[in-house]
């Protein structure tokens, strides 16, 4: 484990590097106290989280990595997909000699988070979803767009000198437009900011097209996530996501009993940024009123046998038609 030189150091918290299977792992730790996990969407990295931490490091173990691929991680040849990325956060944890979290996945994040809590329930205490991936198939046309072989000819460019200049308008003309990734606009321009070198647009396209095709997303939740029944979990939305619709987060509460959610009017796909104040007491308050998960084989392989709840047909026909109903935006 090799702990960042002063040049390297991030805002706040210490950030380190471990290699795992040969890979080095860059990762954010801050704080001490009952563990929580915080993962970043596709193309982004741990700076995401950078308001957040402090505040949380001040009675919790805050763990922060940049996914393999992302940020100041290795960017390999390797399997990018949400399985795979849920391994590597059991081997991170397990290398930190963690033994449970709770996690939060933004994006993304998200389907890595509700991945690792169902293939790792006995690691995790809580769920906290924010505009996550991994509901229904629809998604913006710009992920369906670079997810395309296109994206093997449109990517590239964004290493020429003069692409900077036309994100930048780009993103302007977002802004000022009052379409919804306008909202998002500084980071939207922060993400492909980070791409203009080749391994980091590979593995951008390789993890991009694990989870998204032509036709929307490739994976759901929904077919599994009855088993989190007695997870605690928080779904956490921006009203004008532009990029996984609100519309997936009345579909995952319908499909989660006891689940919360949490609208935020205002917000984007980045309700953490937009309104990180309310983010925080929301998480916080979410953790202070929730017991954490206990994992009982018993109940899960009981569950397992009997199946899907007939009440999750219809999510899930709505999540693989892409025909989601008007929803109730009252935030029950």
């Amino acid at each position: 484990m090799v702990v960042a030189g002063p040049g390297d150091a991030p805002p706040e918290g210490i950030r380190q590097f471990v290699t795992i299977h040969g890979y080095r792992r860059a990762y954010v730790r801050s704080g001490s106290g009952p563990a929580v996990l915080l993962l970043h969407g596709i193309g982004d990295n741990s700076d995401s989280w950078r308001d957040l931490i402090p505040e949380l490091a001040r009675d919790h173990t805050v763990i922060a990595p940049d996914l393999l691929g992302h940020g100041r991680s290795d960017k390999p040849r390797a399997d990018y997909s949400v399985a795979a990325y849920a391994n590597g956060m059991r081997d991170l944890l397990d290398v930190l000699d963690v033994d449970r979290v709770t996690i939060v996945g933004h994006s993304l994040g998200g389907g890595v988070a509700a991945q690792f809590a169902y293939q790792f329930p006995n690691r995790c205490e809580r769920l906290v979803l924010v505009g996550s991936g991994g509901v229904g198939r629809t998604v913006s046309p710009i992920m369906r767009l670079v997810a395309s072989p296109l994206a093997d000819v449109v990517l590239p460019v964004l290493g020429l000198p003069f692409t900077s200049l036309v994100g930048s308008v780009a993103v302007e003309v977002l802004r000022r437009s009052g379409h919804p990734l306008g909202r998002d606009a500084d980071d939207v321009h922060r993400v492909l900011g980070a791409l203009p070198d080749g391994d980091s647009r590979r593995a951008f396209v390789r993890t991009l097209r694990s989870v998204v095709d032509t036709r929307g997303q490739v994976v759901t939740m929904l077919d599994r996530c009855y088993l989190a029944k007695a997870m605690p979990t928080l779904l956490v939305w921006g009203a004008h996501d532009g990029m996984i619709p609100i519309e997936h987060a009345h579909l995952a509460h319908a499909a989660m009993p006891g689940s919360r959610l949490e609208i935020f009017e205002d917000a984007a796909h980045f309700p953490h940024h937009n309104d990180p104040e309310r983010f925080l007491a929301v998480l916080r308050s979410f953790m202070a009123e929730t017991t954490p998960n206990v994992h009982e084989l018993r109940t899960w392989r009981a569950m397992l046998k009997r199946g899907r709840p007939a009440a999750d047909v219809i999510p899930m026909a709505m999540a693989d038609a892409g025909d989601l109903a008007e929803p109730d935006r009252s935030g029950s």
